[in-house]
């Protein structure tokens, strides 16, 4: 987590054994995504499209796609939707999620960047949040299967 004037950020980088294609298949197919993250997942994938992701029940992430080059870099705009969790320090859209894909002669650097969140305790939780689920992208990419995902039944 880096705190900067404007921002705090939360990045990480992880290796992979995948190509860049079989990650991005990942980040950017519906029917894929929930295979690491979510329960229910919708990505219009083009410049303006919408996505939206229920990553458990009840909380659900959405906003859109801001940049999309496959399969080297998706940068999406992302927010809460309002739930049952009180206020909401990161409406949808307010932040920014970055993915970079880097072809390496093992597979793939997956560089992950979440921007413009509010504040140290936001970036803490999302932290805690990304580096469970880029834990089971890492696992699901070169074809494992991350299994179901804890949190379904003990929301974190």
């Amino acid at each position: 987590m880096e705190r900067t004037a404007e921002q705090v950020v939360c990045e990480r980088v992880f290796e992979d054994a995948a190509t860049p294609e079989t990650v991005w298949g990942l980040l950017a197919d519906p029917a894929k995504i929930v295979r690491w993250m979510g329960v229910n997942a919708e990505l219009d994938a083009r410049p303006g499209g919408a996505f939206r992701i229920e990553v458990l029940p009840g909380s659900v992430a959405s906003g859109e796609v801001v940049e999309l080059d496959p399969p080297r870099r998706l940068v999406l705009s992302w927010g809460w939707e309002p739930g049952a969790d009180g206020p909401n320090p990161v409406p949808p859209g307010s932040s920014t999620v970055e993915f970079e894909l880097v072809p390496t002669a093992a597979g793939t650097t997956l560089r992950f960047t979440h921007r413009g969140l509010p504040d140290a305790a936001a970036a803490e939780r999302h932290a805690h949040g990304w580096d469970h689920y880029l834990d089971r992208l890492t696992v699901a990419a070169p074809g494992g299967n991350p299994g179901s995902d804890p949190w379904l039944n003990n929301k974190q």
